[in-house]
């Protein structure tokens, strides 16, 4: 379900609005990304390919410390590492990605996240290191 405030402030790359992504949340070290399962990100065994979940990941993470709370004032970041554990197909047609930011300090922050089918299991986890854009 979407969240009408701050993510209407924002829109996913173009990367992730070309696959379909939809930020469903954001709130201070907070993010959700969603995304409909169509067929072109599917991989030869019909799961969605492993990419989507490190870019859901990688996206809701990234949100998670980027929330400034004033649509004015952007602030931007870019990846240093991301870490992907893959734990399970899922079920259903829809991906949920919900990450927090975990520390950091004034140039870099840490993030944590989930990538959840609509049963609510977890099918993917991560960790990423992130540098904030001046």
């Amino acid at each position: 379900m979407r969240d009408d405030t701050a993510a209407d402030w924002e829109s996913p790359s173009p990367w992730g609005s070309h696959i379909g992504m939809d930020l469903t949340e954001w709130q201070a070290d907070f993010a959700r990304v969603e995304l409909s399962l169509a067929a072109f990100i599917r991989n030869r065994h019909g799961a969605p390919h492993g990419g989507v979940h490190a870019s859901l990941l990688d996206t809701a993470m990234g949100f998670a410390g980027c929330y400034t709370g004033d649509p004015a004032r952007r602030q931007m970041c870019l990846t240093l590492n991301l870490s992907v554990n893959y734990l399970s197909r899922p079920q259903g047609s829809r991906l949920v990605a919900e990450a927090r930011k975990t520390g950091g300090g004034r140039s870099t922050f840490f993030a944590e996240g989930k990538v959840l089918d609509v049963d609510g299991t977890v099918i993917a986890t991560g960790t990423g290191v992130f540098r904030y854009r001046k």
